[in-house]
């Protein structure tokens, strides 16, 4: 699951030659057009965006989309949650709009490596010392949320493997409580290692 989020890989395309600090705005306005325009129309045509990023970064779709396999089937929960609540078109803004993040997030991380970013958010918050921010928390914040996704992407695939073993891969109560109960225990051991480092408050 390692190498699906939060991984390098070189390559020569535009994202890989971008500097970081331009790659991160253009991400930043990625997101909030995203969720700013989102509808059945607009959110889709994000997705299908997202999809041809996604590749143009080097990334193999197929092989990514079958390591998301738990994260695609809470996509489908979701989706069926969403029809049932609110109705269809609903459900499509929803999901698109969640691929069209995470795909565009997986090329960001795909074709950025890790030390640069942090560096580069350092450097970029430094200035805000004056006013008692501290630019290595926000940079500690930003390596946090990488390592946090594949963990959760991990969490999703064992539910989903825990639950096909018990024969209720089909029930959505065996996958979401789970899934949800080891998320936020994986937030609570995150928590108590940082605070057994001093870096709690």
């Amino acid at each position: 699951m390692s190498e699906l989020l939060g991984a390098y890989r070189p390559g020569t395309t535009l994202l890989h030659r971008m500097p970081v600090g331009p790659k991160l705005a253009v991400l930043a306005a990625w997101s909030i057009l995203v969720v700013a325009t989102r509808g059945p129309v607009a959110s889709p045509a994000f997705a299908v965006v997202a999809v041809g990023v996604a590749v143009w970064s080097g990334l193999a779709l197929r092989r990514t989309l079958r390591t998301m396999r738990g994260f695609l089937l809470l996509m489908v929960l979701v989706a069926a949650f969403q029809t049932w609540q609110r109705g269809p078109e609903v459900a499509v803004t929803v999901v698109s709009s969640l691929l069209a993040l995470l795909l565009v997030g997986l090329a960001f991380t795909a074709t950025t490596a890790v030390d640069d970013l942090l560096g580069t958010v350092e450097r970029t918050t430094s200035p805000l010392r004056f006013v008692g921010v501290r630019p290595e928390r926000i940079a500690l914040a930003f390596a946090l949320v990488l390592r946090a996704l594949p963990a959760v992407l991990e969490v999703a695939n064992q539910t989903r493997d825990a639950a096909r073993a018990r024969g209720l891969e089909r029930s959505p109560r065996a996958l979401l409580v789970p899934f949800a109960i080891r998320v936020v225990a994986h937030a609570y051991a995150t928590g108590d290692a940082l605070a057994a480092r001093g870096l709690d408050d």
